[in-house]
């Protein structure tokens, strides 16, 4: 069941930032990752400390970029019983 988040600003720049195409020159040795593969990182991190499964993000109709539905991981829905 996904629920809905929303990134702080912060969080939001560093998504930015890691999308964008990174320049390089190859002399024999290893290219950089790829924004893709950036991103994907800067989602996993975000993920890990908002408690969602980076994998399940997807944007949430009809609102900004700061607004995402993810399916939460368990212990985050431990941490919501508790408040209750």
């Amino acid at each position: 069941m996904l629920q809905e988040f929303e990134l702080s600003d912060a969080d939001l720049e560093t998504l930015y930032e890691a999308s964008k195409p990174v320049p390089y020159m190859v002399f024999g040795g290893r290219p950089p990752t790829s924004p893709q593969v950036n991103a994907n990182n800067a989602w996993q991190k975000i993920g890990d400390r908002m408690g969602f499964y980076s994998l399940t993000v997807v944007p949430c109709p009809g609102k900004s970029d700061k607004f995402f539905l993810a399916e939460p991981k368990p212990k985050a829905i431990d941490e919501e019983k508790k408040d209750e």
